[in-house]
């Protein structure tokens, strides 16, 4: 699948990048979202508690939480029957 990316598939992407914690900087770079849009997803994932947020030496830090794997379960599933591949990284 080519195109845009849905917001589902881009939180996808974020959980899957953070079961290791990770810093904003490393998030947007490496999910390819600008600053704006990369505040509102982690927000987003945030509030619905599927991201925690680590505080370490004036380091803010995001990590995928226990509540995020069903997401990320039935969204991999969704997608290998929608589209017969697995999701992977936009990059």
């Amino acid at each position: 699948m080519k195109g845009r990316r849905t917001n589902y598939e881009i939180y996808w992407e974020i959980l899957v990048f953070c079961r290791e914690p990770r810093s904003f900087t490393s998030i947007i770079n490496r999910c390819d979202l600008n600053s704006k849009i990369g505040q509102q997803h982690i927000q987003f994932l945030t509030d619905k508690k599927f991201l925690s947020i680590e505080t370490l030496e004036k380091k803010r830090s995001y990590t995928t939480t226990e509540q995020a794997h069903e997401y990320i379960s039935l969204f991999s599933q969704l997608y290998r029957k929608m589209y017969d591949s697995a999701p992977e990284f936009k990059l």
